[in-house]
């Protein structure tokens, strides 16, 4: 397919030969690239007399990426974890560039000497914001090794220096860094490993520093976003404080108040969410990204992923009371008892902060929710998934692509542009990792009471990630997949060290975060790679931009954990409480199910959900009937589009997500990906990624500000509006003689 402004990015496309008629010609010069959705969409020209490393971009990239990191923290510990992409701040800092042109004086300092520069080098240009944007990307995401904090400070109720926690918390992303620069040349430099997620960057780039002449009755990009944040900014205080209710509009509670049949089948937040939706944008967008730049066989595969999840499996196991599920929520991301109570971890943990076996015994085996273990069953087939759908169906490609990258052949055109710029050294890299791994070891040999983690443990999680790397950077590169290394990590660390939270915590940051944090460093050096950054102009953005989000992520959460009254504690917070951190909730658990108990007492012979493990073989079993029904019905070109690692995968982030977060933005994504892109392109190309960074942006900054002017006073609505989904009952259990608080007891 073809990769524009106007047309959708949905499979890799290598043009291996072309015809007269092909959109695009490739030949032996390498006057574009191979890839055709590349070639139709990058640029292969450079101006460089283009000042990419000025005073606007450290302002602007400082500033984008120190408030990029503070939204992105502040809202982890909310109901609705919101993340402010990259895009946000790609598209705000345009007027804010070409005001600082018109306004910042152009005097140059110490002219004719050694150290000459000047504060205004001309117009505001697109090597600044590509350069400013890949600074800004750095806050963009969320900083993992802040949820081991957050786990022990607020969950274990055990103490961790800030000075332990800032060394875990800089090391695994300058480990990932170090990561990214020792794969660099094979996965940024070859046309091969093209990295399809970046072409909607770049696609946006031109799109704004195009010279946009207004037509009449229409409103340019910049000013539909204008009013676009406006209007987002304005509406958040309906969902965000006068009716929290707009989040989850779970109307089937409404109507059968008293039914808990009907409550788990219609709530939003703790039941299947049938026919439940919700006018908040935080809900939408929370953990799924903005539904907006999904492709419509995207959206597909995850409606039909959350559907087999919530009204195939998740009911029949519920109903059949297999593994004892009616004495259990429906849905929860809690840890239970056999008799359906609230399981006491803290009573299982001796003083060295380890597991008591005699405890444990004591108080008996740990159970889920129906939906809590078939979300870890169904990730345990997607592991499998994905392996055996990209070998059958990418197989060939990869590997020809992985023997292009690395014998460095078929450069195109891009990358012959970049080698007039002064290279970075492959030692700045190595130094950083060296520097990363070392003061990793001495961390947690030196702060072991705390961490845990032996030092042999943080060498196997370094081996992990280091041989992990590069064949999940090939596959991202060049499918846009990227399988995930977390259940291996937990279960691998569980076996050879079981009864140790933190550590495994520890070991899951760094085997697998920093793995993840590298293919994220990758796909910005890709990005300035299309674009014609200087290489050192690039790894200064990056290396600044690391130390600073993360500098800037911990503080954030250090200050939220320090200031607001029982956070994450949901039975001491008041009503309607936005920080009931839902995703800590989760990164605890795992904690206990991995770390504190171990896999083996639960999923492994020693446990009563063992027969899950089964699930690896089904997932390795699915998409291999996907690949025969392709191979026998070869016309049928959608059966090609299913993708069982995205169907699998999609639910991945439910516990903390619930189904409004999922119903919500399938909706949103079929009215944009599907309605909007057929029958209203020419608006849609305009104006779909600007309506998702303007809404994003709005909803951000009107969330701060009502914490800032009335959460910090305490000053709290008490009304109907306030109870965001109505729906007491649908955490109750249905199986006789349990009794739980809350809940009438069933005969």
């Amino acid at each position: 397919m073809i990769a524009n402004t106007n047309q959708e990015i949905t499979k890799p496309l290598i043009n291996s030969h072309h015809t007269s008629s092909d959109t695009c010609h490739h030949n032996d010069n390498g006057d574009n690239s191979p890839v055709e959705q590349v070639a139709l969409t990058v640029p292969t020209t450079d101006d460089s007399t283009l000042p990419a490393v000025t005073f606007r971009t450290w302002t602007l990239g400082a500033l984008a990426c120190i408030l990029l990191s503070f939204l992105n923290q502040f809202f982890w510990y909310r109901k609705e974890p919101l993340t402010i992409t990259s895009i946000s701040a790609q598209i705000a800092v345009v007027p804010l560039g070409h005001l600082m042109a018109s306004l910042v004086t152009d005097k140059v300092f110490f002219q004719g000497k050694k150290f000459e520069f000047t504060l205004n080098p001309g117009p505001f240009n697109i090597k600044e914001h590509v350069l400013i944007t890949i600074f800004a990307n750095s806050g963009a995401g969320n900083v993992y090794a802040i949820h081991v904090v957050s786990a022990v400070k607020i969950f274990y109720r055990k103490e961790v220096g800030f000075f332990v926690a800032f060394i875990v918390v800089i090391t695994t992303q300058v480990l990932g860094f170090g990561w990214a620069g020792v794969f660099r040349r094979y996965l940024v430099e070859p046309a091969a490993m093209w990295w399809p997620q970046n072409l909607v960057q770049v696609s946006l780039f031109r799109a704004l520093h195009e010279k946009e002449k207004r037509n009449k009755g229409r409103l340019t990009r910049n000013q539909f976003f204008i009013i676009a944040f406006i209007c987002s900014f304005a509406y958040y205080v309906f969902p965000g404080y006068l009716l929290p209710k707009l989040s989850s509009l779970s109307w089937i509670c409404w109507l059968f108040p008293a039914s808990i049949l009907a409550q788990q089948l219609g709530s939003g937040l703790h039941g299947l969410g049938i026919g439940v939706f919700g006018f908040d944008w935080a809900t939408v967008s929370s953990y799924l990204g903005s539904p907006l730049a999904s492709p419509w066989f995207a959206t597909a595969n995850v409606a039909a992923g959350f559907s087999l999840l919530m009204y195939v499996i998740t009911p029949i196991s519920y109903w059949l009371d297999i593994y004892k599920a009616k004495s259990f929520p429906i849905f929860s991301d809690g840890l239970f008892t056999s008799s359906g109570q609230k399981y006491n971890i803290s009573a299982i943990i001796d003083p060295k902060f380890h597991i008591d076996m005699d405890a444990y015994h004591h108080q008996g085996p740990l159970y889920l929710s129906t939906n809590f273990e078939m979300v870890y069953g169904i990730d345990f087939a997607c592991t499998t998934a994905t392996v055996v759908h990209v070998f059958l169906f990418h197989g060939r490609d990869i590997w020809q692509l992985s023997k292009s990258a690395l014998q460095d052949k078929k450069m195109d055109v891009h990358t012959k542009v970049m080698r007039k710029y002064k290279q970075v050294p492959e030692w700045w890299f190595l130094c950083l990792l060296v520097l990363s791994i070392a003061a990793t070891v001495f961390t947690c040999e030196y702060y072991n009471d705390q961490l845990q983690l032996p030092w042999w443990g943080v060498l196997l999680a370094c081996a992990l990630a280091f041989f992990f790397t590069l064949p999940i950077g090939i596959i991202t590169a060049t499918t846009n997949q990227t399988p995930g290394l977390n259940v291996i990590t937990e279960y691998i660390i569980g076996y050879l060290y079981p009864g140790y939270p933190v550590a495994n915590m520890c070991f899951k940051v760094y085997g697998y975060i920093s793995m993840k944090q590298a293919i994220t460093f990758l796909q910005d050096l890709k990005l300035g790679h299309y674009m014609k950054i200087p290489p050192r102009a690039l790894f200064t953005a990056q290396v600044a931009g690391t130390v600073i989000s993360a500098v800037v992520h911990l503080v954030t959460a250090w200050w939220l954990m320090e200031t607001i009254p029982n956070i994450c504690d949901r039975e001491l917070l008041p009503p309607g409480s936005p920080w009931t951190c839902p995703v800590d909730h989760v990164f605890y658990d795992a904690s206990v199910i991995w770390g504190l108990i171990g896999p083996r007492r639960i999923f492994g012979d020693l446990g009563h959900y063992s027969a899950i493990n089964w699930l690896f073989l089904a997932g390795a079993i699915a998409p291999l009937l996907i690949w025969l029904a392709h191979k026998q019905f070869p016309n049928k070109h959608w059966i090609r589009l299913i993708s069982m690692p995205v169907l699998l995968g999609c639910i991945h982030s439910m516990p903390p997500a619930t189904a409004v977060n999922y119903t919500t933005w399938i909706l949103v994504g079929f009215a944009s990906g599907f309605i909007a892109y057929r029958y209203y392109r020419d608006l849609w190309s305009r104006h779909n990624y600007a309506l998702s960074g303007a809404l994003d942006a709005g909803l951000a900054f009107m969330a701060v500000l009502l914490y800032l002017c009335l959460g910090k006073q305490h000053v709290i609505l008490d009304w109907w509006g306030n109870d965001s989904d109505g729906c007491s009952l649908a955490s109750c259990p249905t199986a006789p003689g349990v009794i739980v608080r809350g809940c009438l007891p069933v005969i």
